[in-house]
């Protein structure tokens, strides 16, 4: 059995580790609020503007769009999103293991053709180390969700979409659903798929108003929904990795309180044991 002044100094090591993990609870939780809220108020909006395009899209026969228009894979570029630092469960590690697949399935084109572009310190890590093309640092991102850093890289994929320099774009991302659920995410960001069309009945079938004409409207309403798209999906990771660091650093918390009644309990054993030994220890000189 350990020492008395060994357990007493696992005790105090253990107080000043709750402390610490208790303390990155609450800062975490505090984030999480924010993020939440930024979320919250993104995601409906998002979705709907989504949902009008391509269901505008899919039965206007005469509007066209160059982001529609699927062509045989022949270079894929991939957006992941993960944090910059660690203590947050499994969140990264989730993401990780969920990328090395997807770039499985694509094991048919050179590792030349596949372009990665990492959100998060975490991810880039992993994908320097597996040796593919990286197309940028956006760890800042990662840290503090920005809009105009989000558009930027919206621009630069369509850009490269346009020019054929790219055939296809996927997202990979945690989707909040609550504090203690994330949920990963994989979805085709360009060409957009025409497929996630909203179905309505007949009685309430649209009936689209166009000023001044369908070409006219997409070419300047269409990179907009992309460039948002793309920060929902950014806003929804980083919710998710405060939802995840909360509930980890709350787990931590716990453990703590529980190796810290077991440490209690064994060293109030020793504890007594030793009296105990003295105690024999004076009966037996008193007897001698």
């Amino acid at each position: 059995m350990a020492s008395l002044k060994e357990v007493k100094q696992r005790i105090a090591s253990v107080r000043s580790t709750q402390k610490i993990t208790s303390a990155m609870k609450m800062v975490a939780s505090a984030k999480l609020h924010k993020a939440q809220a930024a979320i919250g108020n993104m995601l409906p909006y998002q979705q709907r503007l989504h949902s009008i395009l391509t269901n505008f899209l899919g039965d206007n026969k005469d509007a066209s769009s160059p982001f529609v228009k699927v062509r045989t894979v022949k270079r894929v570029a991939i957006v992941v999103f993960s944090s910059n630092t660690s203590l947050c469960g499994g969140f990264n590690a989730n993401v990780i293991r969920r990328l090395m697949g997807l770039l499985d399935e694509y094991k048919f084109l050179d590792k030349e053709n596949i372009l990665i572009f990492p959100v998060g310190k975490k991810v880039e890590d992993a994908v320097r180390k597996a040796g593919f093309k990286i197309g940028g640092n956006y760890q800042s991102m990662a840290n503090k969700p920005s809009y105009q850093e989000a558009a930027d890289l919206a621009t630069d994929l369509m850009t490269r979409f346009l020019k054929g320099d790219i055939d296809k774009v996927e997202l990979l991302y945690n989707h909040f659903k609550n504090t203690a659920s994330q949920t990963l995410t994989r979805s085709i960001y360009l060409p957009i798929d025409l497929r996630k069309q909203v179905k309505v009945s007949s009685e309430n079938l649209p009936d689209y108003i166009i000023e001044p004409d369908s070409d006219s409207l997409l070419e300047e309403l269409l990179p907009k929904v992309l460039r948002i798209e793309l920060y929902t999906a950014l806003l929804d990771s980083n919710a998710s990795e405060h939802g995840a660091r909360t509930i980890a650093m709350q787990t931590a918390t716990d453990n703590a309180d529980g190796l810290l009644q077991d440490l209690t309990v064994m060293y109030n054993k020793s504890r007594q044991q030793a009296i105990t030994n003295e105690l024999l220890d004076i009966i037996g000189g008193s007897l001698s």
